[in-house]
């Protein structure tokens, strides 16, 4: 990042600035699925759930560790099943107005990081059809296309396909996994 960007782990006080940002991609896109901005309250709390779970959840600031939010991004267990608990889910978004400047990927890059450090051994990206440049920035992170789910989703009065795409972390399903993943 450059010196007016900062990657830092995100706290219980930035609720507020990832609500906003995500209620933008709730009532305008079909980014998400999700119909209703969740409240400050049940943005923090998520946070608190995906941290204390033992995933990632990372913020871009502008102007520095105290500056403004303009982007998240986040982990989660892929599946509630015990079985998948080496495999997650990654979720990025960033605000609006700095779409293009490769926040994207800076948030992408650091989410998979920690979750090689932490012994994930799978990312997997759900990705509506009508966000190309979400696919594109996953294949340019080293995702690949394992599967397109036909009408998967509804949302603003139509029927979304839904592509899954799939990146190994570190040796992925080439040794042993290591018991310290949540």
């Amino acid at each position: 990042m450059t010196g007016e960007l900062t990657v830092c782990d995100a706290r219980l006080d930035d609720a507020a600035a990832v609500a906003q940002i995500y209620a933008h991609y709730v009532l305008e896109s079909t980014a998400t699925f999700e119909t209703e901005p969740p409240s400050e309250a049940e943005t923090r709390r998520r946070i608190a759930a995906t941290l204390e779970a033992g995933y990632p959840f990372v913020l871009v600031r502008d102007g520095g560790e105290t500056g403004r939010v303009i982007g998240f991004g986040f982990a989660h267990r892929y599946g509630p099943r015990v079985g998948y608990r080496y495999s997650v889910e990654t979720t990025i978004f960033v605000e609006p107005t700095s779409v293009g400047r490769g926040i994207g990927g800076t948030l992408l890059g650091a989410v998979l990081a920690q979750c090689e450090a932490r012994g994930f051994r799978q990312a997997f990206a759900v990705i509506a059809e009508s966000e190309p440049a979400s696919v594109v920035l996953h294949a340019r992170a080293g995702f690949r296309p394992v599967g397109t789910l036909a009408g998967a989703g509804w949302k603003h009065g139509k029927w979304l396909d839904v592509f899954i795409m799939q990146r190994q972390l570190d040796e992925g399903n080439q040794s042993l996994p290591q018991e310290t993943v949540t």
